[in-house]
């Protein structure tokens, strides 16, 4: 037998090196779990009841990884162009304003045929589009790197939250006492995004499918469409793309546009589909995490979902693991940046290896 039959087909080894990788960061967490003092078997009892050991878990799992999907889709699009889109926090909190100022706003909860969830949705993205776009417009005309002005605006935009939610003049509810929580009020009922089981003990929302369906489109359109072949060219050269008549400073701002209306989009699937109210902080980290699924998933939309669902379920799974078995939360943190070191060094292996 030679060396040659012993070889592994490319498909496979792609598919079970990042696979053997996130075992190994998972036994190096689970090193560390026991180094902490706690329960390894309660530990892990509590993961997998808090990521899938009921249909509620699983729902939430889906709905987390749903943001993360929609962040990483639009790192992916405007990384296409050779832009790096590091403010999805920020376009999440826009989004998460917009569609919070809308749904409150008089009139919106009785319209008819859905418009009264369809328009704070709309808002949602055409803000978190304006917040992507105004980096592309800073690099257009200013030189600013994109990476600099999507996380800076990103802080200021977690700001505005904060202003929002404060101040009874724009979204913080009446306040009866002193002992009001800064926060909006509830959303109307009818402008919620609709649940898929129609159940709240399976809270999964629609945004699960929204996102599985642009999913599908941008990879069709990253890989089959002018549009798309034209942000690649951008990407790879955009001294020879404006040659050829394609319009640079347009697609720069474009692809940053639409990365922030995936991010704000993001922001509207967490208000309208589970918080249902603005409040400091709501987007937690999911634009920082949704930028590391984008990263890892190498400009491929399949790499994106994949990556989503990880975090999810291991976000979902960690605070239960937290709160039943006494895991610290540095600890989870820690164990989600091995996978991700795991995943980039698997990556970072196949690419030198020789063919």
């Amino acid at each position: 037998m030679t060396a040659r039959s012993l070889k592994m087909p490319g498909a496979h080894m792609s598919a079970l090196i990042p696979l053997l990788a996130v075992l190994a960061a998972f036994a190096v967490g689970l090193l560390l779990i026991v180094a902490t003092g706690a329960s390894l078997g309660q530990a892990l009892s509590a993961f997998s009841q808090g990521a899938f050991g009921s249909s509620y878990a699983i729902s939430v799992s889906l709905n987390r990884a749903t943001v993360y999907a929609l962040v990483g889709i639009g790192f992916v699009l405007s990384a296409r162009a050779g832009l790096t889109n590091v403010g999805g926090e920020g376009q999440i909190a826009m989004g998460g304003i917009a569609a919070t100022a809308v749904a409150l706003q008089p009139g919106i909860a009785d319209l008819p045929l859905g418009l009264a969830v369809i328009i704070p949705v709309l808002a949602a993205c055409l803000a978190g589009g304006l917040w992507g776009g105004l980096a592309g417009f800073l690099k257009v005309r200013a030189g600013t790197n994109e990476v600099i002005s999507t996380l800076l605006l990103s802080f200021i935009a977690i700001w505005l939250v904060y202003w929002c939610v404060q101040s009874v003049d724009l979204l913080r509810q009446p306040m009866s006492s002193g002992t009001t929580l800064p926060e909006s009020s509830t959303v109307p009922e009818s402008t919620m995004l609709p649940l898929l089981t129609g159940s709240y003990a399976s809270p999964v929302t629609v945004g699960v499918v929204i996102a599985v369906v642009l999913a599908l489109v941008a990879a069709v359109v990253l890989s089959r469409s002018t549009f798309g072949f034209d942000l690649r060219f951008v990407g790879l050269n955009p001294v020879a793309a404006a040659r050829a008549g394609i319009p640079v400073e347009r697609m720069t701002i474009l692809a940053l546009f639409l990365a922030g209306a995936l991010g704000g989009l993001a922001g509207a699937a967490m208000l309208l589909g589970e918080q249902h109210s603005l409040k400091t902080g709501f987007s937690s980290g999911y634009g920082f995490d949704g930028l590391v699924v984008g990263l890892l998933a190498r400009g491929r939309i399949s790499g994106v979902i994949a990556g989503a669902l990880l975090f999810g379920f291991l976000r979902s799974g960690g605070i239960t693991m937290e709160m039943a078995a006494g895991v610290p939360t540095a600890l989870v943190q820690v164990v989600q940046g091995l996978i991700v070191v795991a995943i980039a060094g698997a990556a970072y292996w196949m690419d030198r290896r020789p063919g």
